[in-house]
């Protein structure tokens, strides 16, 4: 059977002009098809007629994973998805991630709750099934089931300007200073 699936002929590599930024994406895609979530998505939305309708499924998974890198807005989502071009055909306009978030009235919004609710059941079910369940926290010997452990950490990551009244950090460099969160439990 040939897939038409959008990772059929992924390629993972660092030497090619059609390189992608913001590459962890892809394992977010991929997490959502996985559990079956788009599909799931789609399915809580009424069926559309017309021609070039987008799948509302995957109009909400793509936004996540927009989010998950920073868009702040649905232009924001547009202008990300752009860079993911090679990687996902057709990115999703601004105009249909608003026309996808203004149909999501109350019933449609307690469909996704309901799904939403489903799927982190399977996700949990998952790693409970890992060689060793899944990696609670230890702190002074004491294993704490159910706790989450996120460390947080902003780094400076230097870069040139040349802006005018641009002013460097204390330690007279110039940079962007990102927040990063890692999972004590499993080290991500």
């Amino acid at each position: 059977m040939k897939t038409t699936a959008w990772d059929q002929r992924l390629d993972v590599r660092a030497d090619d002009k059609n390189l992608i930024g913001h590459a962890g994406v892809v394992l977010l895609r991929k997490v959502a098809d996985r559990v079956g979530l788009a599909r799931a998505l789609a399915a809580a939305f009424p069926r559309g007629v017309g021609r070039g309708r987008r799948d509302r499924g995957v109009v909400l998974v793509r936004l996540a994973c927009a989010m998950a890198l920073g868009a702040t807005n649905v232009l924001e989502a547009e202008q990300l998805q752009r860079h993911w071009r090679h990687l996902f055909p057709r990115p999703v306009s601004d105009s249909t991630l608003r026309r996808c978030l203004a149909s999501a009235d109350g019933p449609v919004a307690a469909r996704i709750e309901r799904i939403r609710a489903a799927i982190r059941r399977v996700v949990w079910t998952w790693l409970a099934l890992r060689p060793g369940g899944f990696p609670w926290i230890s702190v002074c010997g004491r294993q704490l089931t159910g706790w989450y452990v996120l460390n947080l950490d902003a780094t400076v990551v230097t870069c040139s300007s040349r802006k005018q009244g641009a002013a460097g950090t204390f330690k007279g460099t110039w940079g962007h200073h990102p927040l990063g969160a890692w999972v004590a439990n499993t080290r991500e």
